[in-house]
């Protein structure tokens, strides 16, 4: 059975083959969602895009869907909707991931930043 770690939680769970990732995490109590999103999210459905994480290998869940893509495609091919992602074996995910790539990050005073693994 593959194994799922959660990165920033510091946990590493088994799971069967195809399970879906936002379930497993849920599952063991791991938070998805920053606030408000965890109050106010789709439950889901793909509408939404709050359950954002970062795969480390992207060949060890499913395909990005059309939806997946939507939502997070332009992020890069390393990231996935956790509610429409099946896991396929061993991988490393980081829930909650910044986007250091844009904005007020860039700029010299948060360079420290652009270091961070998630």
């Amino acid at each position: 059975m593959p194994t799922v770690r959660f990165v920033k939680q510091d946990l590493t769970v088994e799971c069967p083959v195809g399970t879906n990732l936002r379930a497993l995490a849920l599952e063991h109590e791991v938070d998805l969602y920053a606030f408000p999103a965890n109050l106010i999210n789709c439950r889901g459905r793909a509408l939404c895009g709050t359950c954002r994480v970062k795969v480390g290998d992207v060949r060890a869940v499913s395909e990005m869907t059309a939806e997946q893509a939507k939502k997070v495609g332009w992020e890069g091919p390393d990231y996935r909707l956790a509610c429409k992602t099946q896991v396929l074996a061993d991988v490393e995910i980081i829930t909650n991931p910044r986007t250091t790539k844009q904005g007020w990050t860039q700029h010299q005073t948060y360079k420290w930043m652009q270091d961070l693994p998630y």
